[in-house]
Parts: C-alpha cells; structure tokens; sequence
C-alpha cells in the first residue's frame, strides 16, 4: 500500500507532500518556483513541498 502524507498550511502558504515517513526528512534543496525537494539521507526523495500555494476556492476542502 502506498503511504502519501498531505499538509496544507494555509497560514504559510505551502503544500507539502510525503511519499515516505517524515522523519526521514535530511535535506531541502530548492529547485526553483517556490518547488522544494525533500530528501533523505542517501539523498533519495521523500517528498517535496510547494511554497506560496493557495487554493483556487479556500473554502473548499482540499482534495488529494
């Protein structure tokens, strides 16, 4: 079974997405446009996060 982990933080305005536990998190590497990559300690990506992210309808529920 796949393991997904979805935070939205609507007060900092970021979405961040896990593939793997968090807790392997050791490295954040920025590529550009507000994009993040999440990696472990082999350098292997867990996740990434996603900076200025708003919804198009914030009174909806964000749907994953």
């Amino acid at each position: 079974m796949a393991y997904f982990r979805v935070i939205h933080d609507p007060i900092g305005e970021t979405l961040t997405i896990y593939w793997d536990d968090p807790e392997h998190e050791k490295i954040c590497e920025e590529i550009g446009q507000g994009i993040i990559l999440i990696k472990d300690a082999q350098g292997e990506i867990v996740g990434f996060e996603r900076l200025y992210f708003r919804p198009s309808n914030p009174s909806q529920h964000l749907e994953v």
